[in-house]
């Protein structure tokens, strides 16, 4: 009987070798999670809503007919909060086309609604994108470091997960002034926290699973094992909770912004639409019906795609028995 190869002998392992390999695991996962994404319906409903809201807000000084924030004068048959005009269904052609009517102070509407698009969108993505820099950042440490560390970061976001969220943005927003910029930094702030537990909790899974062990028996830093494997793994849940938090963060600034804590007319912001006239909804519904109806498909859309996201990312059904069905 042939007497076993000592493990000294062995070749090492080629570095090229095992990158393509490491790059087939991570493009053949990435592609089960799209699959998985895009045979949801309600996924790809929200992906749809998504693309035309992102074309819409890069598109806008082309889709929109007028600028958003200047009164339509000097044109004829335009009368204070006109409904909409749309020859093809029948208005008169002597009157001027405006899609979703006009406003209490001779804007177009339609025009508002597609610029209001561009600011909603960049409101979620900047708050979100700021919370989860932040919240990533204390939660690895949080959930790494353990001890005392742990328990201060923890005990301090408690303090702030204890308030009311749009109460507590409400009262640093009144500290620091109305305005878009203050609303959308209040927002981030109060968000962190959410951000941190989920990160702290990935990590805290993550780091006892075996190849951290390995990774640590072979001289690897703290800063190497938690950047560097850690944290890759533990992004899954807290992708779907920003995506979910982008439409939060959309809604608690229309909030903010319809209580006047917010954008600031004329800012074609559609809470701030909202607030404006707010008091003409049974005289002229078109007025708050289409901001409403925005911010409605806005919110929809990162709801339906997070949930996607959920299903898609899920470890049981990647890594069980769903994965081997592919």
């Amino acid at each position: 009987m042939p007497e076993p190869t000592p493990i000294a002998t062995l070749p090492p392992l080629d570095d090229a070798g095992a990158g393509d390999i490491s790059d087939y695991r991570a493009n053949s996962l990435w592609r089960l999670t799209m699959r998985r994404l895009f045979r949801q319906r309600s996924a790809v409903v929200g992906f749809i809503l998504l693309v035309i809201l992102v074309g819409s807000a890069i598109f806008a000084p082309i889709i929109a007919p007028y600028n958003p924030e200047q009164p339509l004068i000097g044109i004829e048959n335009v009368t204070k909060r006109q409904g909409p005009c749309i020859h093809l269904l029948g208005c008169p052609p002597d009157k001027p086309q405006h899609i979703m009517g006009v406003d209490g102070n001779f804007r177009d509407v339609f025009s508002r609604i597609i610029y209001g698009t561009r600011i909603s969108l960049s409101v979620g993505l900047l708050t979100v994108s700021f919370a989860v820099l932040v919240g990533t950042f204390l939660g690895a440490i949080s959930g790494y470091a353990g001890g005392l560390i742990d328990n201060i970061i923890m005990r301090v976001l408690d303090v702030v997960l204890a308030f009311p969220f749009l109460l507590l943005a409400i009262a640093i927003v009144s500290v620091l002034g109305p305005g878009l910029t203050n609303a959308m930094l209040a927002i981030a702030v109060i968000s962190i926290p959410t951000y941190a537990r989920v990160t702290r909790a990935s990590v805290l899974s993550v780091r006892e699973m075996d190849f951290i062990e390995a990774s640590r028996a072979l001289g690897a830093s703290s800063r190497q094992i938690l950047f560097g494997r850690i944290l890759p793994n533990a992004l899954p849940p807290l992708i779907v909770v920003a995506t979910l938090g982008i439409a939060t963060a959309i809604l608690d600034t229309a909030a903010l912004s319809f209580i006047g804590l917010g954008a600031q007319p004329p800012t074609p912001e559609w809470g701030s639409m909202l607030a404006i006239e707010r008091n003409q909804v049974f005289s002229a519904p078109h007025l708050v019906f289409f901001p409403g109806l925005a911010i409605m498909f806005t919110v929809l859309a990162f709801n339906l795609l997070g949930d996607g996201l959920r299903d898609a990312l899920d470890p049981r059904l990647v890594h069980g028995s769903g994965a081997a069905k592919e």
